[in-house]
């Protein structure tokens, strides 16, 4: 009688574990399901490939609206994925962004600030690096520019490394480095949220921005 008691209780915890497993494989593929209402740089990179491609021809802001849903519709039917316009794991892999990254937020924010900071910094001072992205992070925090990263970084004409190219290049370790030094709140920028550089500068209105300081060849504006 005892061992009978026994082992109904072995499969009845054998049983409720392979439950809590299920369970926590199910949410973690929900966590890196991305659909019409979700945000962030992992929607901005899925935009950015769907566009590069031919899929998309909306905005890359970040926001997983009708008009991504509809690319990413079309991505899959092209590509012989179930259609139903959500980025689970299968269309993620299919795009080239991998499952472990599109899970943490915190290294799509990185890998789009080294992005700009590479492209717009590239040659300066490390401090001047950091100060490039404490500009773009004042910039969410303001509300006179978008409120997200990849709404302030494809703001149109807000960075001319956008414009000409220079953002897609090859990164720089330092600019990650720099990415994550300014995501963790060091501001050599002194809370500016413009910044250019007098050798380049075309337009007359950035000249009238008052200078908190200047590191390397830029001069970091309020």
């Amino acid at each position: 009688m005892q061992g009978t008691k026994r082992k109904l209780c072995a499969a009845l915890a054998l049983l409720f574990a392979v439950n809590v497993f299920i369970i926590c494989t199910a949410q973690r593929a929900d966590a890196v399901t991305y659909k019409q209402g979700s945000t962030g740089s992992v929607v901005t990179q899925i935009q950015q490939k769907l566009r590069s491609w031919g899929y998309y021809a909306g905005s890359v802001d970040g926001i997983y609206g009708s008009k991504t849903t509809a690319a990413v519709k079309y991505f899959q039917r092209s590509n012989g994925l179930t259609a139903d316009g959500k980025c689970g794991p299968a269309t993620l892999s299919a795009l080239g962004i991998s499952v472990s990254e599109a899970g943490s937020s915190s290294s799509g924010d990185v890998e789009l600030l080294a992005r700009l900071i590479s492209a717009e910094a590239r040659g300066e001072p490390y401090t001047g690096q950091v100060a490039v992205g404490a500009v773009v992070l004042n910039r969410v925090e303001s509300p006179a520019f978008p409120n997200t990263m990849s709404g302030v970084i494809y703001q149109s004409g807000a960075f001319t490394c956008l414009s000409d190219g220079q953002f897609w290049g090859t990164v720089s370790d330092s600019a990650y480095k720099a990415a994550r030094d300014a995501l963790n709140g060091w501001d050599p920028s002194g809370g500016a949220i413009y910044y250019f550089n007098p050798n380049t500068a075309t337009s007359a209105w950035i000249w009238s921005r008052p200078v908190i300081t200047v590191i390397g060849k830029h001069r970091f504006c309020a």
